[in-house]
């Protein structure tokens, strides 16, 4: 595992009319991957989430970060927002694990990210009783993203993201612990779109596609969190769709 040596504590298709994804069904688990270009221990873990990107019942996403840049390479995918999700989701644990390659899975647990045993555990169990438990339906398009969420019963404070995504990128690492490596990086966000608050009602969501999509983007994610930015929780749905 590359804690890059230690623990870093501080700092789918557009057919005539729409496509709907998950057809209604409620996905596994959100993975989430905390990677890094400069990070040598990272490329098994790229590797595993693109294996599990395959598996249409699981929301995998990858998030490049920054924090590694010193030591010699860019990462040319990376977002400053990705650092600051890992630490919030420390925080939240009380645990000060921020590191990489970390999987954060359903927004609670985390393990090592090139760890398959734990991480298909991870995916396998009940977090909590409200994991995953809200229907997310997309509906794309030539114009618009419809994301309907349906009524929990309960009130429930929560945000509901848009993660543009590519599907897949290809990088030639020139330097860094990495250097003379070309990695494939699967599902990389490269936006977070707050699409809004949401208080556990039944909600429509409209996006105009001209507000998240470009010619990269080959995908949309939508998360639903509890919580917030700064104190995210267990995610109550999800659900992802091709682009083209």
């Amino acid at each position: 595992m590359r804690r890059c040596g230690v623990a870093f504590s501080v700092a789918l298709a557009v057919v005539a009319s729409s496509a709907t994804a998950f057809a209604g069904e409620r996905p596994r688990a959100v993975v989430e991957l905390f990677t890094s270009q400069g990070c040598s221990s990272c490329p098994a873990a790229d590797k595993l989430a693109g294996e599990l990107a395959s598996d249409p019942s699981l929301v995998v996403m990858s998030l490049p970060i920054d924090y590694w840049d010193y030591l010699g390479w860019k990462d040319t995918l990376a977002l400053p927002g990705h650092a600051n999700r890992q630490r919030a989701y420390a925080a939240m644990r009380g645990d000060r694990e921020v590191y990489t390659p970390q999987v954060v899975v359903n927004g609670v647990v985390h393990v090592i990210g090139n760890d398959k045993v734990a991480l298909e555990n991870a995916v396998t169990e009940r977090q909590a009783p409200d994991t995953l438990a809200v229907p997310v339906s997309l509906s794309l398009t030539a114009s618009q993203l419809s994301v309907v969420l349906a009524a929990t019963g309960k009130p429930v404070t929560a945000e509901v993201w848009l993660c543009p995504i590519s599907h897949r990128v290809t990088v030639e690492i020139m330097r860094g612990e990495n250097r003379g490596h070309t990695i494939t990086y699967t599902n990389v966000v490269r936006r977070w779109v707050r699409l809004g608050e949401w208080n556990g009602t039944a909600h429509t969501f409209n996006v105009a596609k001209a507000d998240f999509a470009n010619d990269a983007i080959d995908e949309v994610a939508v998360v639903v969190q509890s919580g917030d930015a700064k104190h995210p929780g267990v995610m109550l749905g999800a659900a992802m769709t091709p682009m083209h």
